[in-house]
């Protein structure tokens, strides 16, 4: 079979979710495909920093550079049937071709902006809910990456269940146990960090429920009085100031931290020098800060809601998100006592094993034969 994958997230967004999805999808394919015959698009220069096998073929995508990702994605591919027998696009569907010429497939890894249109970007959310009607029928299978995603998309847009096919997302091998007081020299030493820290990672969207975390944060102060630091580490988006403000309010601005976005290279060095990671999201499609934090033995509290209580409800310490005292509660636990971090350090890590990219790429090679039968 013939396979076109467009590659611009896995080169220009990596570090975050869809980019990282991307990267590690192809990279994974490039290992353990070599039956089928693989076109993948990508920008100049043409390269993902790895070795492409002799079944894969590297094209060029014309563009006119813009400032925001979703722009330039949103730029469709020009695809012939002699290329390409099944096309996929991971981010979304945006960017497929208007034209069809062979049977396709995206990752639609949630319906955000529909179900919480007030905490996505205009500009995306512009693009998504302009397009997004148009694409869904022009799908001949849909690939998504929790069973709380698969439900959520054949409810909104009437698809048939059996043609979405979910394949749950890993960790990347970069995330493992580190020694912690290693981890705490180099993060002192690149962001001046030195004391104990709580982690958030992720973007700064308001349904990830930073300012729930803030003020929860603010409680625990008030109960333990320590020198203890809340680093939210992230892209800073539009919601920034509110949270600078909220935490200007509550007198605890030189508690919490915003060392901006966080470079591969140290990511795991960040993860493995916190005490725990927060994770109390409202809306989640999948949540890969979790799953990472996990691979590095680094117990999770997360929310019992959406797919993040499908997929971490057993190994992670679960909490309401709309409940500030609740996430409070779990906070104190967590940091004040060794037994429950060490029981959540050690179910997570075994949780995160279970979960890999190859068995990603498996499921996701094994959709393709079914779509391409559709």
């Amino acid at each position: 079979m013939k396979i076109g994958i467009d590659g611009r997230a896995a080169k220009w967004y990596r570090g975050t979710g869809i980019g990282t999805y991307t990267y590690e999808l192809i990279n994974h394919i490039n290992r353990l495909d070599k039956i089928n015959n693989y076109t993948i698009f990508l920008p100049d220069p043409l390269n993902l920093n790895f070795e492409f096998k002799n079944n894969f073929n590297l094209k060029s995508i014309d563009y006119k550079a813009k400032n925001n990702f979703w722009d330039q994605v949103n730029i469709p591919n020009i695809i012939t049937k002699n290329d390409t027998e099944l096309y996929h696009v991971p981010q979304n569907g945006i960017g497929l071709p208007h034209n069809k010429s062979c049977r396709f497939t995206i990752t639609l890894h949630d319906i955000i902006p529909y179900k919480m249109p007030e905490t996505v970007g205009k500009k995306y959310l512009k693009i998504f809910t302009e397009q997004i009607q148009k694409i869904i029928p022009l799908c001949d299978g849909i690939i998504t990456v929790s069973n709380f995603s698969k439900h959520d998309i054949s409810k909104f847009f009437n698809y048939p269940e059996n043609n979405i096919y979910v394949t749950y997302l890993s960790a990347e091998n970069i995330y493992k146990p580190i020694d912690k007081a290693l981890s705490k020299k180099i993060i002192k030493t690149v962001y001046g960090i030195n004391n104990d820290y709580i982690l958030y990672v992720g973007g700064f969207s308001p349904r990830k429920n930073i300012l729930g975390i803030i003020e929860a944060f603010s409680k625990l102060k008030k109960s333990i009085k320590s020198n203890l630091k809340l680093i939210i580490a992230g892209k800073k988006g539009q919601s920034y100031l509110s949270y600078v403000d909220i935490a200007n309010k509550l007198n605890i601005s030189s508690d919490v931290i915003f060392p901006g976005f966080v470079t591969l290279e140290y990511m795991p060095f960040l993860y493995n020098a916190a005490e725990f990671l927060i994770y109390p999201s409202f809306y989640e499609g999948f949540g890969l800060p979790p799953l990472e934090a996990m691979a590095c033995k680094l117990p999770v509290i997360t929310s019992n809601t959406t797919s993040l209580y499908e997929i971490f409800k057993d190994c992670a310490f679960t909490v309401n998100p709309y409940d500030i005292e609740d996430i409070k509660n779990a906070m104190e636990l967590m940091y004040s006592d060794n037994r429950t971090r060490a029981i959540f350090s050690e179910k997570g890590f075994n949780f995160s094993k279970k979960l890999t990219w190859n068995d990603t790429t498996i499921s996701t090679i094994a959709a393709y034969k079914k779509i391409s039968k559709n």
